[in-house]
This record gives structure tokens, C-alpha cells and sequence, in this order.
């Protein structure tokens, strides 16, 4: 799947930051490390760019965070949330 030009223009703004906090590797060892730190086990090659996306977003936050695109839907009432879906509020 191909990816749209804003997230091609976001990967590269993330991966910036990253590679600015890691000078010392090269991009090729840079993309490695996050494939690592997703727990990936084949090759780079075969990575998804969704994996390294995720990873440059979420690499460095709490295992217990939740995902910022979740997060932003969630409702900690089930009658809100069950409401809100049926359009009885906003």
C-alpha cells in the first residue's frame, strides 16, 4: 500500500527527530533499530512501513499509553459512548 504524500511528509518529520537524537547511526542502522525495537525478526526489506511509522510515533512512550488516534474516541461511560454513537448527543 502506498503511502499518501502527508504521511510520507510525517514519517519524514518523525524520523528527523529520531535520527537527530541518534547522529551516530546511519539511516540504514537507524531503520534497523526500530524494526528491532517493534520486534520484528525478518529482514528490513520486509518490514511494513506501517511497523516503522507506529514505531517512530510510539517507540518512546509507556507501554501502557494508549495509541493518540484511540485515545481521542474513547469514553470511560459506556451509556455516553453508547448515546454518542446513536447520535442522541454530541
Amino acid at each position: 500500500m502506498a503511502m499518501t504524500q502527508h504521511k510520507i511528509e510525517e514519517f519524514i518529520d518523525l524520523l528527523g527527530q529520531h535520527w537527530l537524537k541518534n547522529q551516530d547511526k546511519s539511516l540504514t542502522q537507524l531503520l534497523q533499530r526500530l524494526a528491532d525495537d517493534a520486534g520484528c525478526e525478518q529482514p528490513l526489506s520486509e518490514i511494513s512501513d506501517d511497523t516503522l511509522f507506529y514505531q517512530l510515533k510510539m517507540g518512546e512512550t509507556s507501554k501502557d499509553e494508549m495509541i493518540p488516534g484511540i485515545a481521542k474516541d474513547c469514553e470511560e461511560d459506556f451509556k455516553t459512548a453508547l448515546l454518542r454513537a446513536r447520535g442522541v448527543i454530541d
